[in-house]
């Protein structure tokens, strides 16, 4: 069997049969309803007792009567079963001639209307047995069982249902009790009423009915509407205790509903079965596994999942679609989530409010600034509201890659628009951006405003000031910002004396024993490693052993940061043999990967995650080994060549390779460099031996 799939927002939640085919008909039924191929050439009419499948809604609830026939009860007109015989039981009539006019007026026709506007009515009078029976008295003593279930099963007022129900009970004797019961659970779907529904089926115990599949599948579908999820489970657990085995359907609604509850092994396991017996998988349910492998980050299962929807021609909606870029958005994978955006406006749809935001975010975390300002000008041209997370992806995005100007006007736009209001992290954002910048004025206007608005400084707000403040070179600032942390009872956290470490490179000599102070109380093993390199004094410390000490006690995302701050505080001091020492730390706690690269045609020094004096470290470092391989007799490839990068920092108009192009220039290198691949410096086996030799022969003279 094919898989059924459905765009509707669950197929379980759908009628899946047609009531009237399970009903009894009355004994001097005389006409029956054909199926041909060619409806067309004949016109079917049902008995007074029977009713169109064109106008009865599809109905799950008494479904299982056409699969299990009942016999007719012993009161019937026909006690021994039979009604008559095939001859006299329905007849062809020409559509076209006057009599099916006349035969169409005296079938269920005329009645299903009556009935229908019952329904209609039983909605919208007063919940009181007076008002509720008054109308259904207009059904006459002869009440059909169809009836009731035609009125039940319109209705969408579920007190007056319960009230219609035991009206109909009073006055009529249905061959199976539970079909009633289950078209009046129907209308507490309808109304999304759980509780409700839970009570009726203790009424239904109490009075010995027995609830079937459909009983089960419809308190089911209440509760996934409910947005209920563990209730659902509990029922689906139940069905065994009363002898009832789940369809294809009702196990794949149960994916849904365990992926929701969390219970994530369940609902994966229950996929694997849908897969391998080709049960019916609904939408709603492929949108469930995708959150669920997004949540557990298997971001290739939910692309695999898109994937079988398409195969088995299933057509995504909305919902999927925003899943899917919500999903993507997490896994850092922009390019998917552009692939994807590109799909659902070929398909037809309009973007809402959650597939914009889930751009933003996808973008803005991978710092595809361009994508998600364009995303954020199509929201502001449709009129829509961002809501303050929104507002602060975008900024703490324009943070990351310096773009001052859009975040001003970001700011300003979300104040003038009224919406929300700018929280700590609004300001954050902006005092960040300022400071990155050294714009002291500009970050302690934000700080102002971020008082006045209620909010104090936080450790990302003073980490950034501490920055501005140390590019600006206001070292008595930078202390004051400190004591400000102290007084704030905030603990300084890595980053923060990371900080404090970068500014020391940017300091003069004579204001390094104030940031020294500042460190020592932040972080006593920084502290250490910091004085021993600034301080000319004996110490019974050993600086490799401390530094190795203080690399073992720092979170593993600052420790690259550390290592090239010690090393350009050793470059500042001249310190070139410490450098040296830090670098080889480094590469021993692999801190830096993959620095020189070695093949049969080119050796390479690679610079780009390195700070400045990290880097020419690095060189001095290679230029020895290069020298040490060609006096051991070591036969240097065709080409080497020196990779600094090609970009440049963000808040700076220089890059390490424009730097190192004039340092190289200095040392009278032959690298030079290459014009079809940016930032890296090349040079040929010929030229670097001759200058090798020469450096070789001056290092001699000069000794």
């Amino acid at each position: 069997m094919a898989y059924h799939l459905c765009s509707s927002p669950s197929y379980f939640l759908q009628d899946r049969h047609h009531p009237c085919s399970s009903l009894p008909y009355p004994a001097n039924s005389r006409l029956r309803s054909f199926n041909f191929p060619r409806k067309s050439d004949f016109l079917s009419l049902h008995s007074k007792s029977s009713c169109q499948a064109t106008q009865v809604p599809v109905e799950d609830a008494v479904s299982q009567e056409t699969r299990n026939p009942v016999p007719e009860s012993p009161d019937s007109e026909h006690p021994d079963g039979k009604i008559g015989s095939p001859s006299r039981s329905y007849i062809w009539v020409n559509p076209k001639s006057p009599r099916a006019s006349k035969l169409r007026r005296q079938s269920y026709d005329a009645r299903y209307a009556f009935v229908l506007n019952m329904a209609e009515s039983l909605n919208s009078c007063g919940s009181t047995e007076d008002d509720v029976f008054e109308i259904l008295r207009g059904l006459g003593d002869k009440i059909l069982e169809q009836d009731a279930v035609v009125v039940l099963n319109n209705m969408a007022n579920a007190e007056n249902a319960v009230l219609a129900l035991k009206y109909f009970q009073q006055r009529i004797r249905p061959r199976r009790a539970v079909i009633m019961y289950n078209v009046t659970l129907k209308v507490f779907r309808k109304c999304k009423d759980l509780d409700g529904a839970e009570k009726l089926f203790s009424e239904m115990l109490e009075r010995g009915v027995k609830p079937d599949n459909v009983t089960f599948s419809t308190i089911i579908g209440c509760a996934r509407m409910c947005s209920l999820p563990t209730r659902a489970v509990e029922w689906f657990e139940k069905m065994p205790q009363f002898g009832c085995d789940p369809d294809d359907v009702t196990y794949s609604a149960m994916i849904d509903a365990y992926g929701r509850a969390g219970n994530v092994n369940m609902a994966l396991s229950l996929y694997d079965r849908a897969r391998t017996e080709k049960w019916r998988v609904d939408v709603v349910t492929f949108s469930t596994l995708i959150r669920i492998y997004g949540q557990t980050k298997n971001f290739d299962g939910c692309l695999n999942v898109y994937e079988e929807m398409k195969a088995l021609g299933a057509k995504p909606n909305l919902v999927i679609y925003n899943t899917l870029l919500d999903a993507m958005g997490r896994a850092k994978r922009p390019w998917q989530a552009k692939i994807l955006y590109k799909e659902l406006i070929n398909n037809g749809f309009t973007p809402s409010f959650a597939t914009y935001a889930a751009l933003i975010r996808a973008y803005g975390k991978a710092r595809y600034s361009e994508d998600a300002l364009a995303i954020y000008r199509e929201m502001k041209e449709k009129g829509m509201e961002l809501n303050i997370i929104l507002y602060n992806t975008l900024l703490a995005m324009c943070a990351d890659v310096g773009y001052i100007d859009e975040a001003v006007e970001i700011f300003e736009e979300m104040k003038n628009f009224g919406t929300c209001q700018p929280d700590s992290w609004t300001f954050s954002s902006l005092i960040t951006i300022y400071s990155c910048c050294g714009k002291v004025s500009e970050a302690e206007g934000m700080l102002d405003q971020m008082m006045e608005a209620g909010f104090e400084p936080n450790l990302f707000v003073l980490t950034s000031l501490i920055q501005c403040y140390g590019k600006a070179q206001r070292t008595d600032d930078v202390v004051s910002t400190f004591n400000r942390l102290l007084e704030l009872a905030i603990t300084p956290d890595d980053r923060f004396c990371g900080c404090l470490l970068n500014v020391m490179t940017q300091t003069s000599s004579e204001d390094l024993d104030k940031l020294v102070c500042c460190i020592e109380k932040a972080n006593t093993k920084l502290g250490n490693v910091v004085k021993l390199l600034i301080k000319e004094h004996e110490s019974e410390l050993n600086f490799k052993e401390e530094a190795l000490e203080l690399f073992k006690s720092i979170n593993a995302d600052v420790k690259k940061a550390y290592c090239n701050c010690l090393i350009d505080l050793c470059v500042n001091a001249n310190l070139l043999e410490k450098a040296c020492e830090l670098l080889d730390l480094g590469l021993t706690l692999e801190i830096y990967t993959d620095i020189q690269s070695r093949s049969a045609t080119q050796w390479s020094l690679h610079l780009k995650s390195l700070s400045l004096g990290a880097a020419l470290t690095a060189l001095h470092v290679w230029i020895n080994d290069l020298s040490k391989a060609l006096q051991s007799g070591e036969e240097l490839p065709p080409l080497l060549g020196i990779n600094t990068g090609h970009g440049k920092h963000k808040y700076s108009d220089k890059g390490l390779a424009s730097v190192f192009e004039s340092h190289l220039k200095e040392l009278n290198a032959p690298f030079h460099e290459a014009p079809d691949k940016v930032g890296w410096f090349l040079t040929t086996k010929i030229a670097a031996q001759s200058w090798l030799e020469s450096r070789s022969s001056l290092e001699l003279e000069a000794s």
